[in-house]
């Protein structure tokens, strides 16, 4: 073969993989699969136990508890502003959180009654570390995983030379093997 593979276009802003852009697009769709579809479950009371112990350390408004639940879970968590901000009204209706507001964004902070529960809680795990145990690596790590791969490997096609394509192939096709030669394991 001389410099690209025949039948077969560049991709726009690459030096020409020899590979067409839907693959380019299929790429793309299992990185967004394995992004967005693995998400774990949680438990209806985690949100509710997570913004408490979140809000005992000091007051917070909405997006930034998402952020921190996402960080203590070392993104293996991250609820969504339709469960986070539903759960701030539940708590502020119960009298246990109190929001005050402030350059059009609310500030929440837990009344002495919140205060109270979340101390009554102490003893338990966080709900972001049961999230973590619930999920053994099944909806976290191996998406991940899965997602950096997709990523490289469009980068290689956009990137990369006839032959680096080509290796980068040889390199997926193995690893397809191996991983289904896991599963055909004890």
């Amino acid at each position: 073969m001389s410099g690209s593979f025949q039948g077969f276009g560049g991709r726009p802003g690459g030096q020409g993989s020899g590979l067409p852009g839907s693959f380019w697009d299929a790429m793309e769709q299992l990185k967004d699969t394995f992004e967005k579809s693995f998400s774990p479950r949680v438990a209806k009371g985690d949100v509710r136990a997570a913004v408490l112990a979140i809000l005992a350390e000091k007051p917070m408004h909405g997006y930034q508890i998402i952020q921190e639940i996402e960080t203590r879970s070392d993104g293996a968590w991250k609820p969504s502003p339709g469960s986070v901000y539903p759960t701030l009204q539940l708590l502020a209706d119960e009298g246990l959180v109190a929001a005050e507001e402030s350059n059009g964004k609310k500030t929440y902070s837990l009344t002495e009654a919140g205060r109270a529960e979340a101390a009554a809680a102490e003893g338990q795990s966080a709900p972001w570390e049961s999230a973590g145990t619930r999920d053994s690596g099944r909806t976290t790590a191996l998406p991940k995983a899965g997602a950096k791969l997709a990523q490289a490997a469009a980068t290689v096609g956009r990137s990369g030379t006839p032959e680096q394509v080509a290796k980068a192939v040889e390199v997926l096709d193995e690893a397809r093997r191996k991983l289904y030669s896991i599963l055909a394991q004890d």
